[in-house]
């Protein structure tokens, strides 16, 4: 061994505990700047070289992103994220209806949309909804954060993961949904259950006080285009149309629009994400160089194996980066494994708060709202959830 692959092997130790992390300890360095490094770092080491670290991009999965978020600013602008919230609260009753709404609305529309997205724009809505109503925040801010990831299993579209198993694996839109959204469905009612006996305050079917309407803005010709896109893309994706190529189409029709600037759709879009996932590319490439996959394919070979391995990966560098690393031991005809692998990965994000970033910005939003979300407080919620989930979406895919 070369001093040099000692030092590609440290670069690529950092790289993934940085990842992990969301930090490196003594830098002020996010996901995105540390996949960069990461990557650079590699190129001057000799892992990689310039035309390798670029034919490393996946350019599918980065257009497909980019289609899908300027889609969501557009329904962001027009208020229709704030529309539906404003009519499945109307609906609710009791705290345990609203538990019950709030679960299934957040889960279907991460399903539809990033799930990313759902947690940014439904967190402040369902802590003021909760202030209002002199309820307790914490229970509404679990279901909010466990149902945008078991939401988003359902669907290619639902989470940044789903996408790059979509993108690697060619399954068609619809056969992935038919597969997955019934262990979504499955486990948003568990999580239910299981919040009504953590948190007996949301059993109650007393009947809640007259809710006012939630404020937001609403425009009508807005939503009316951005619901015709997404009703074509919708039906594009069903048709079995290029994923990447309907979304880049959809944001086209976005972007094309006279009452928005443009500034403010690319405003929305999380770069830092799209650069993340560059930079994750190239990095996959340089570990599948280093020939450091070897040791993972014989456990990666036995459903049970592919099952724990992506698990533990999703919670120790993020799920991202486990899907990213471990799809090349994964056969392209093998759809119950590019199933497991996507199920896998999103569902141990409900583990711990550090187990996805939708966890960490409902977190974070409550933080800055004065109501803690700790760490044991969710692992009590998160364990058996994510044990039970991952059960169930084992022997759905294996043994249906």
């Amino acid at each position: 061994m070369t001093w040099s692959d000692v030092l590609a092997y440290g670069v690529l130790a950092l790289t993934y505990l940085g990842l992990g992390l969301g930090y490196l300890p003594g830098y002020r360095m996010n996901r995105a700047a540390i996949a960069i490094t990461g990557a650079a770092l590699l190129v001057v080491l000799g892992v990689l070289d310039l035309e390798e670290a670029w034919a490393a991009l996946d350019s599918n999965t980065l257009v497909f992103l980019f289609g899908v978020m300027v889609l969501n600013a557009h329904l962001g602008y027009a208020g229709f994220f704030q529309l539906v919230m404003d009519r499945l609260v109307h609906l609710a009753r009791s705290p345990l209806g609203l538990l019950v709404w709030l679960t299934f609305g957040t889960g279907v529309l991460s399903a539809l949309f990033l799930n990313d997205t759902m947690a940014i724009l439904l967190t402040p809505l369902v802590l003021a909804l909760t202030r209002t109503l002199s309820l307790p925040p914490v229970p509404y801010l679990l279901a909010l954060a466990g149902a945008t990831n078991l939401g988003s299993v359902a669907t290619l579209t639902g989470n940044p993961q789903n996408i790059l198993v979509g993108s690697f694996s060619r399954i068609p839109y619809l056969e992935f949904a038919l597969a997955l959204t019934p262990v979504a469905l499955v486990g948003l009612g568990l999580q239910v259950g299981l919040l009504c006996w953590l948190y007996p305050a949301v059993r109650s079917r007393e009947p809640l006080p007259p809710l006012p309407p939630l404020r937001f803005r609403l425009n009508r010709g807005l939503l009316t285009k951005g619901l015709l896109i997404t009703v074509g893309l919708l039906g594009a994706f069903l048709l079995n149309y290029p994923l990447a190529q309907a979304a880049l189409v959809a944001a086209g029709l976005s972007l094309l629009s006279r009452r928005i600037r443009s500034e403010r759709f690319f405003s929305r879009v999380d770069w830092e994400l799209l650069v993340m996932f560059s930079g994750l590319f190239m990095v996959t490439r340089a570990v599948g160089e280093l020939g450091l996959l070897r040791p993972l394919e014989a456990l990666a070979r036995s459903p049970e194996g592919l099952l724990w391995i992506t698990a533990g990966l999703s919670n120790l560098i993020s799920n991202v980066p486990a899907v990213l690393l471990l799809h090349p031991l994964i056969p392209q005809g093998d759809t119950p494994g590019w199933l497991m692998l996507a199920a896998a990965s999103t569902l141990a994000g409900n583990l711990t708060l550090l187990g996805s970033v939708a966890n960490l910005i409902v977190a974070e939003a409550a933080r800055r709202e004065g109501h803690k979300l700790g760490f044991l407080e969710h692992l009590r919620f998160g364990l058996p959830l994510t044990l039970l989930t991952l059960l169930l979406a084992y022997g759905w895919i294996y043994h249906r």
